[in-house]
């Protein structure tokens, strides 16, 4: 199967390095969102992303880009079709978790999870599932669900709160991190009951490792837990990611339809702008149905209205 996506972290200094190279090699550049700089020569795209930073190569040259320019250029060795070398870790079974829509003001909090082995860890690389931050197509995001649904050997939980039931945790909870880490805990109970005998879960870290450890606790989940920063990039998580992403996609879809407005993404300018347009359609009694109500977006919309 040909290999049409891959990403890669790199180095600081390798940013504008990659970048020289890139001009050197008549690559047009671009702009893009959350990016030091887009790059396109016919089919081949490639994105430097801020976040990591990391490298994004897209298209039927991929495989070529990666083995005769980024790996002998930037990366001094060769990674591709030895990720069993440099993270063996990856292929051992494992549970990945991650989750959408923490920092959304809109729609749900979504957590899901994902249990790999080697089989299917290596299936999903040759799928090109990576995290879902760097796919920014919702038809790509239901491709690769699709890709992960199918993939023999993976197990999944996808724990969707909507925002009413966020909201009343959110009351019981009145903490961010203690919230995130019920929902965890739930999505690797899940997976526990399906497989249990996987003896590890993995997750992005959120908060100290102890908020999570003690929610398993609760629901007497007893496996190894491991928290890390750039989690994403063990692909057990990345599908999580992409699975979690799916179903916040299609809850926006929905609640759009059914409340006959598109609800912005974020927390910006544009989901103020959603924001005061629902209130003047439906009312602020109607507001804890499609926005988790403790951002101060809730204040910068209804002022004195929920006093």
């Amino acid at each position: 199967m040909a290999l049409t996506t891959y990403t890669q972290e790199i180095g600081e200094e390798d940013v504008e390095k990659l970048r020289g190279i890139l001009d050197r090699d008549g690559f047009e550049f671009l702009e893009k969102p959350y990016a030091h700089y887009g790059a396109r020569k016919g089919k081949l795209n490639i994105t430097v992303y801020e976040k990591g930073p990391k490298v994004l190569v897209q298209g039927k040259e991929t495989e070529n880009f990666v083995k005769f320019t980024l790996e002998p250029e930037i990366l001094g060795e060769a990674r591709l079709g030895y990720e069993e070398v440099h993270n063996p870790e990856m292929f051992q079974p494992h549970f990945g978790i991650d989750e959408s829509g923490k920092g959304d003001y809109f729609g749900p909090l979504v957590i899901a999870g994902v249990y790999t082995d080697g089989e299917s860890t290596r299936s999903l690389i040759e799928a090109g599932v990576m995290d879902s931050k760097r796919v920014s197509s919702s038809d790509r995001i239901r491709t690769l669900a699709g890709e992960i649904r199918k993939t023999r050997g993976v197990v999944e939980s996808v724990v969707l709160i909507g925002p009413e039931r966020y909201n009343d945790l959110y009351e019981r909870f009145t903490n961010l991190n203690e919230l995130l880490a019920w929902g965890h805990a739930k999505a690797i109970e899940e997976l526990s009951e399906r497989v249990p005998d996987c003896p590890r879960a993995l997750s992005d870290q959120f908060a100290d490792s102890r908020v999570l450890q003690r929610a398993l606790e609760r629901k007497g989940v007893g496996l190894e837990l491991q928290q890390r920063t750039k989690g994403e990039s063990d692909v057990a998580v990345a599908a999580a990611s992409i699975l979690a992403r799916e179903a916040f996609v299609k809850w926006m879809v929905r609640a759009a339809e059914q409340w006959e407005i598109p609800l912005a993404l974020g927390a910006g300018p544009p989901v103020l702008e959603a924001g005061r347009i629902f209130l003047e359609r439906h009312g602020v009694q109607e507001l804890c149905k499609v926005a988790k109500m403790h951002f101060k977006t809730t204040n910068q919309l209804t002022g004195d209205r929920m006093k």
